[in-house]
């Protein structure tokens, strides 16, 4: 269910999702906001031609030309970056782009490459990637910029950037995959039937660094909860010099094996998954140093405890040791280990994080090569924070402070001291870049982008110059290339809204909503976004629809161009006001604001809510008796947790793919909020959905996807027993073959033409 912001940011920038007015953000709220002076967002010029259901999911793209997987050349000469085709925005070729000249042209033609269907286990992979199409979808610069390695469909392609022609590797049978290019450019390495492989460019031999992956036994793979909650994808990591690759091996023996029913329209595929239910077994793991020389093996010492994580392995830059981070099960304490690949029994702890609920893992680990030192991202003041440490654990400085959060480290210029870092110190609702002086620490931040609304920046390898992938409500996602102070160099993809933009025909009935702040029970301040209908008399009441996720680790109250917001517009057109508000629990608000769900999910959450439903009822427009609340995921958690708890507050509900018992979903993911299900079973049984089924009166449509591997269908299909046991009506739209993202054309119109049937009849 986790996601970070930049695996959906820099693959296509659809996070999810404000009129702005001046000093909506007050110092004195003792809150991780500040002060922010805007005008209101202007509307977008365009034509006023309705938006339709058909429309949101076809080609063009609405968004125009967003290009995903963007990449600086290693020399600095090329931009490169993955483009979807004009009449299938699902089909990605990859295009580059002359720094020098600015020429643009495409690289590589996806036709040229392997098509077909993909393993169930790259299926799944790309599942929790969140990456979704056809043609390219991911590939890797060599170090000296003269090739460039591309996986499709489980073979692998290398382009000679010298010849301009692409040449299929002969990996051997099988499907390979998690590929990638080693350090110096002179293997590629892959993963195939559960084992380690290389391939030796020079002399075209493949090399199995590992045989005994089978069966539950799988080798340099990231088990599911790694993949799926952790941020961590893969199960392999090349030293720097190319001696070795530091690997997992995971034993999933002990994790419950499910007979899962994936229910196609064709019939029905039983398939067997090894899904770690909270409070139940998760794999065993080990770390092993693999040499490349004689294949030999040194196992790392993990310590005693074996029910345990490992979220995070690197190398130090000397090739001669290995950091990995030892998470405990409860999630509360995770220690940064160091260990010599020479003496891998030894593994030395220096940094030590606890928390009395849990700490968030984050990606702001950097080991310095110009003095014994790195850099580490903490919460420990209860702000994500960036601090600087010697080689033993002692800190020398932090390096950012204050009641705000970094978002990630971005990129670390040693030779000018300057540390480059995404964050929140100037707004909550939007990500700006910054860089700090490693010298002088937290007084010398310097914000470097300008433009109001969401940045994701993306580094060259050995100079500051990066490209800025940015958004925001008024404008779909441009890419633009900046040098060290932030100055444009020039537009890889402008994305202008003209009257030739895929938007310009319904851009003019386009609605920015207003933007404010409600106060929780405890004080807090909780952010909300409101969209009124188009066209708008304030004379009128109109329903209200409150779109919700409400689940840790995500924010729905940002200025930035999503593509979750295109059917709220089509509501605003339909005559519903659309409502968000994000209530305690959700993400970059620092911990105390987090914590507040901790062994009690469904309660604070909903509560918040609830103020901002009576907020909506006072005001003039709003028919406080036709609210419905819709949300995806932990959305649809809460939309049954609101309903059910609250049925005074919400007419109607919309649950998509909901979490109903916590039971039922992974060990990573739950016990961190909840804790163990023996321990804590009366918060898993009061943040479960089926205690307050009776509580139910009408207005319910839930829907689920038949083949999620995810949240398993089985979260739904005993909520519809439950409301058949006590005789209550309600309705239920299940999709065949879908997963827990419910992609495809067809599947989403039916899905959103579903959605707006139903709130008609129960709002109108």
């Amino acid at each position: 269910m986790t996601t970070t912001w930049k695996q959906h940011a820099l693959a296509a920038m659809t996070a999810v999702p404000f009129l702005f007015t001046s000093q909506i953000f007050a110092a004195d709220q003792g809150s991780a906001m500040t002060s922010l002076t805007t005008a209101p967002l202007s509307a977008i010029n365009g034509n006023k031609t309705p938006l339709t259901i058909e429309r949101i999911h076809a080609s063009p793209a609405l968004a125009g030309s967003s290009p995903r997987g963007l990449a600086l050349s290693p020399d600095g000469k090329r931009v490169t970056y993955l483009s979807s085709r004009a009449d299938n925005q699902h089909f990605y070729d990859l295009w580059q782009m002359n720094i020098a000249t600015g020429e643009r042209s495409v690289l590589i033609n996806a036709d040229l490459l392997a098509s077909g269907e993909l393993s169930d286990e790259e299926k799944a992979r790309r599942e929790r990637q969140r990456i979704y199409g056809e043609g390219i979808m991911e590939y890797f610069w060599s170090e000296n910029s003269q090739s460039i390695l591309i996986p499709a469909a489980g073979q692998l392609y290398l382009y000679d950037v010298a010849s301009n022609k692409v040449t299929e590797l002969n990996t051997g049978e099988g499907f390979a995959t998690d590929a990638r290019l080693s350090p110096k450019g002179r293997y590629v390495s892959f993963v195939r039937d559960q084992n380690l492989y290389v391939l030796s460019l020079a002399s075209q031999q493949v090399i199995a660094l590992t045989t005994d992956g089978k069966g539950p036994i799988k080798n340099a793979m990231a088990e599911f909860v790694a993949q799926e909650e952790m941020d961590r994808m893969t199960g392999y990591w090349w030293a720097p010099d190319e001696s070795a690759i530091a690997f997992t091996r995971i034993d999933e023996s002990g994790v419950e094996l499910v007979t899962r029913n994936e229910i196609y329209a064709e019939g029905i595929k039983l398939t067997e998954q090894r899904y770690p239910y909270a409070g139940k077994a998760n794999v065993e793991i080990a770390l092993g140093v693999v040499s490349l020389q004689d294949k030999s093996v040194n196992w790392i010492d993990l310590g005693k405890q074996k029910d345990m994580y490992l979220p995070r392995v690197e190398w130090l830059p000397d090739s001669k040791h290995v950091s990995f981070q030892w998470q405990s099960r409860d999630q509360q304490a995770l220690d940064l280990r160091i260990a010599a690949v020479s003496q891998p029994e030894q593994a030395n702890t220096v940094i030590e994080e606890r928390s009395q609920a849990w700490i968030n893992l984050n990606n702001d680990l950097h080991f310095l090569k110009q003095q014994s030192a790195f850099i580490w991202g903490s919460e420990r003041d209860g702000f994500n924070h960036l601090y600087l440490f010697d080689l033993q654990g002692k800190q020398l400085k932090q390096l950012t402070q204050g009641e705000w959060t970094v978002d990630a480290l971005e990129f670390v210029d040693e030779a000018s001291g300057w540390v480059y870092f995404s964050g929140r110190k100037d707004s909550v609702v939007e990500r700006h870049l910054y860089r700090v002086n490693l010298n002088k620490g937290a007084d010398s931040i310097e914000r470097i982008s300008q433009r109001a609304g969401m940045h994701a920046a993306v580094f060259a390898d050995k100079s500051p110059v990066y490209l800025d992938y940015f958004s925001s409500l008024q404008q779909p996602p441009q890419i633009s290339l900046h040098n060290d102070s932030g100055n444009r160099l020039a537009w890889v993809e402008q994305n202008e809204i003209n009257s030739k933009h895929p938007l310009y025909d319904v851009a003019g009935l386009w609605q920015m909503p207003e933007f404010g702040q409600l106060k929780a029970e405890d004080g807090q301040p909780l952010m909300y976004r409101l969209f009124k209908p188009v066209p708008f008399d304030a004379n009128k009441k109109y329903p209200v629809v409150v779109r919700v996720y409400g689940g840790p680790h995500a924010q729905l109250v940002v200025n930035s161009w999503s593509e979750a917001d295109y059917f709220t517009q089509y509501l605003l057109q339909q005559g519903y006001a659309v409502f968000q508000l994000d209530n305690r629990g959700s993400a970059h608000r620092g911990t105390e604001f987090e914590y507040v769900i901790y062994q009690n999910m469904g309660d604070a959450e909903v509560n918040d809510q609830k103020v901002g439903v009576d907020y909506l009822r006072s005001l003039p427009f709003i028919d406080g008796d036709n609210v419905a609340i819709y949300g995806h995921s932990y959305g649809g958690y809460m939309a049954l947790m609101s309903q059910f708890k609250a049925p005074d507050y919400f007419k109607a509900a919309i649950s998509g793919a909901p979490v109903t018992d916590w039971r039922l979903y992974d060990t990573h993911y739950t016990e961190r909020y909840m804790g163990d299900p023996e321990t804590n079973k009366q918060g898993y049984d009061a943040s479960s959905i089926l205690p307050y089924v009776s509580n139910y009166q009408s207005g319910l449509l839930m829907y689920h996807g038949m083949a999620d591997d995810n949240v398993l269908f089985e979260n739904s299909t005993r909520v519809y027993k439950a409301l058949q046991d006590e005789g209550k009506l309600f309705q239920m739209m299940d999709y065949p073959g879908s997963k827990h993202s419910m992609r495809g054309e067809k599947v989403r119109n039916h899905l959103y033409k579903s959605l707006a049937a139903f709130l008609d009849q129960q709002l109108k």
